[in-house]
């Protein structure tokens, strides 16, 4: 419990560290004890000079969730042109085939906004909550949200950049995305307004989309072009209040990345590519608690460090039944 706790609190913006002697398992002792015998230092040293000879590159994970964005968003563009009423409204709030959808942190802010609670409202954030629960929370982060996906994009642009020296990532604490959360719930209370969103970008994209762009898209611009030059990943990681709002939503949901202890080399390869590193501080060698574990609430369930994982140490699995998909 205590360690759950501790990955829960690092999605509030506490630091990883390793787990501690009353947290780990007496199999996890074993487990890094023997990795660190002579014998496996030296095998495991040998397989990541291989993996770096003869890398073998799997984009299966990342490409389906950008077809899973490029769909979702589509529909509402082809619903809106063609009137065929297949989903109405906009990513923070919706119907689809009649169902209300709405998004759980635009829900709050209405309600705090205008002090009481609407029934097609409340159906639609527990018809979402309930969606994204069984999948994984953040997993809307990165298989719905348009701005993710442009965010990407601008990601690589940085990391291109970087490697030629022309940029450097400036990361900010991830403690600011709840400091910013509360000063949002505190502003749509206090204005009557949900004035996060004038400046949402995931509400900016997904409207320009169905209905056209607006001036709004400025300020798009603006943040990804602040995330290619400063700061890496800018507003999901250290901004945005949904991911958090859904980050809360999953952290026990049934859908988890499930990491093996005996099958990582922690040649940090996983990390490199993770949308929010911080939830694999446990493929650090003698991080884990335990042998198999589940990554935390934070994780937004992309797939990149399965892809990037030849041993297979990370992999999708349906909690409790240790499944494989």
């Amino acid at each position: 419990m205590k360690w759950f706790l501790h990955k829960l609190a690092m999605m509030f913006g506490a630091e990883g560290r390793k787990a501690s002697a009353s947290e780990e398992t007496e199999a996890a002792r074993e487990m890094k004890k023997f990795k660190k015998t002579p014998e496996q230092v030296i095998k495991r040293k040998e397989i990541i000079d291989h993996e770096h000879q003869y890398p073998l590159v799997s984009n299966k994970w990342r490409n389906l969730r950008w077809l899973s964005i490029i769909v979702i968003n589509a529909m509402f563009i082809v619903s809106f042109a063609w009137d065929v009423q297949l989903v109405e409204g906009s990513m923070s709030a919706s119907r689809f085939l009649g169902f209300h959808m709405a998004d759980p942190n635009a829900a709050l802010q209405v309600f705090l906004a205008f002090k009481e609670l609407v029934l097609n409202l409340v159906i639609g954030t527990v018809t979402v909550v309930l969606l994204w629960w069984i999948v994984g929370g953040r997993a809307f982060c990165s298989w719905a949200c348009p701005y993710h996906l442009l965010a990407e994009w601008a990601e690589a642009i940085h990391l291109f950049l970087a490697r030629k020296g022309w940029v450097k990532d400036h990361p900010f604490h991830r403690g600011l995305r709840v400091v910013l959360w509360v000063i949002f719930m505190a502003l749509a209370f206090l204005s009557g307004y949900t004035v996060f969103e004038y400046i949402n970008p995931v509400g900016i994209v997904s409207r320009a989309l169905i209905y056209g762009p607006t001036v709004a898209l400025v300020w798009v611009i603006f943040l990804l072009g602040f995330e290619i030059f400063f700061s890496r990943r800018f507003w999901c990681r250290y901004v945005c209040p949904i991911g958090l709002t859904y980050g809360i939503t999953g952290a026990v949901a049934p859908v988890q990345i499930k990491y093996d202890l005996e099958k990582c080399v922690h040649e940090g390869e996983c990390r490199a590519v993770c949308l929010v590193p911080h939830v694999l501080e446990i493929t650090k060698m003698g991080y884990a608690s335990d042998t198999t574990e589940y990554i935390g609430p934070d994780c937004t369930r992309c797939g990149l460090c399965v892809d990037a994982c030849p041993q297979e140490a990370l992999t999708f699995t349906v909690r409790g039944l240790d499944k494989i998909i």
